[in-house]
């Protein structure tokens, strides 16, 4: 049986109602996001404090523990509880988390929404890292993913102000998590991935934000061959995406895209002679 540790259910509306007054000075009921201090306990230990919309903490807490490297496996957690009316939430591991001081102790903030932060050396274990060469994604599955991104329900067509993240197996969207900061989306993805015992290895990772070194990182540890964003990169991404051999898309956009790295995995269909 799939281990899957005791989970509390404590999601929080994604948006909420203001009064807002538009230019001519009528009242307009207006959706906003919804932003929440979320404080990860590990063993009655503080951790860190998120910021989040609050809209799946638990595999938010679990993906942050995973994309961190400080559990190596769901076998390790307990339990994961949520607490809003202390704005926290509580992990139980087996066996404590080893070297927790040393992998704490340096961290190195990254850029994005809600400012990233990264324990331990930020290329640590990236060498040992292996995706599969054998993965392959056609042009038309990503245009066809872009699109059912495109016609996706989403917080940020309600009230703005979010970073979504998809996770997909070809064109279809398996999970889609919006939160105030990107990290924090795709941190989510990871915990549902371990969650529901989902391997990366032949799935696609779609960001509305932008391609930076903690991105590629992320997907790489989540053994994620293909990293698409609707935005741009930056060149530590760039860089990144290199060594560990991750296909990186940006500017994706309709049936527009600038591949960066990984192009012998992509498909490409025939131009029509002299077209």
């Amino acid at each position: 049986m799939h281990h899957r540790p005791q989970l509390s259910r404590q999601a929080r509306p994604a948006t909420y109602t203001v009064d807002a007054q538009d230019e001519t000075g009528e009242s307009k009921p207006t959706p906003i996001a919804g932003e929440h201090p979320l404080t990860l306990y590990v063993d009655k230990r503080e951790i860190l404090t998120m910021m989040t919309l609050g809209a799946a903490p638990e595999a938010l807490a679990i993906g942050f523990l995973r994309n961190q490297r400080l559990v190596k496996s769901l076998d390790e957690i307990v339990s994961v509880q949520v607490d809003w009316v202390v704005g926290a939430v509580a992990v139980t591991t087996r066996d404590g988390l080893v070297d927790l001081d040393g992998r704490t102790q340096k961290r190195t903030a990254t850029t994005g929404c809600g400012q990233g932060t990264v324990f331990g050396d930020l290329m640590e274990d990236i060498e040992s890292i292996r995706l599969p060469s054998e993965a392959r994604l056609a042009e038309e599955t990503l245009f066809a993913l872009l699109n059912n991104v495109r016609l996706h329900e989403s917080i940020y067509k309600q009230a703005g102000a979010v970073h979504g993240c998809a996770l997909a197996q070809g064109s279809e969207i398996l999970t889609f998590v919006e939160d105030v900061g990107r990290h924090n989306a795709v941190d989510a993805i990871a915990g549902w991935m371990w969650l529901e015992d989902v391997d990366g290895g032949d799935k696609v990772f779609y960001t509305t934000g932008r391609l930076t070194s903690e991105m590629v990182i992320k997907a790489a540890q989540m053994g994620i061959p293909f990293l698409v964003s609707r935005s741009g990169l930056t060149k530590m991404g760039h860089d990144i995406a290199g060594k560990v051999g991750i296909t990186m898309i940006g500017r994706a956009v309709n049936r527009h895209y600038l591949l960066f790295t990984g192009a012998e995995r992509i498909v490409r269909v025939p131009s029509p002679a002299g077209g």
